[in-house]
């Protein structure tokens, strides 16, 4: 299993969004380690992340989001939708609080859609936490090669390479490399958190803070 490497911050962007993630986890009565299971990741991470060590990725984030019943918007401003066409240059760059991964949104939303796209530009070294989701995704290689781990099996997409994959299966990518990659990611994941019927499924009350099994419970 790829490991994931902590980022090391900007302290008041990282702390600003674990504070804030924090404090909605808090309000919800949910333990780190019901969030952690709930979002597909693992409660390490959530801890880092809270405490503002390293910033999370936009599916990880859109994931915690859910689970904490928030729109991802509370917690990240994104470029809005466009027409459907995108110019080279016109395209806004963005992170998660001044994470060093850096995405450009392409797709755009209308009635019915349900693909999100985006270019991700990886820096050198960098490793994304095993995550895993509903929904499927792909990746194309615009530049670069990445190491790709899907339930423990490694696979390295190089330029102009793909992968195709359900993302419920666990997943992760590390950027072996000493140059910056760039990836055009496609998904059903709704990580601009514009579709306002997306089912959340809370109803197990087991790991909240008020019903957890003390010696068990991760805050």
């Amino acid at each position: 299993m790829l490991k994931k490497q902590p980022q090391v911050l900007p302290e008041d962007t990282a702390l600003d969004l674990g504070e804030q993630l924090r404090r909605c986890r808090k309000e919800a009565q949910l333990t780190m380690q019901y969030v952690a299971d709930k979002a597909g990741l693992s409660v390490g991470f959530i801890s880092q992340v809270e405490r503002g060590l390293t910033a999370p990725s936009l599916s990880s984030l859109r994931s915690i989001a859910r689970v904490l019943q928030r729109p991802i918007s509370e917690f990240l401003e994104q470029p809005g939708s466009s027409t459907g066409a995108t110019r080279r240059g016109s395209r806004v760059s963005y992170r998660v609080a001044d994470g060093s991964i850096s995405y450009e949104r392409l797709s755009a939303n209308f009635p019915g859609s349900t693909l999100r796209s985006v270019i991700i530009h990886e820096p050198p070294g960098h490793r994304s936490e095993p995550i895993s989701h509903e929904g499927e995704e792909l990746f194309y290689m615009l530049r670069g090669e990445i190491t790709v781990e899907i339930e423990g099996e490694r696979k390295i997409l190089r330029q102009g390479d793909s992968m195709h994959f359900d993302s419920r299966k666990t997943h992760a990518t590390w950027n072996h490399t000493d140059q910056t990659v760039s990836i055009l990611w496609s998904g059903t994941m709704d990580v601009f958190g514009e579709d306002t019927h997306e089912p959340v499924q809370l109803n197990d009350r087991q790991g909240t803070s008020a019903h957890s099994d003390k010696k068990g419970d991760k805050k």
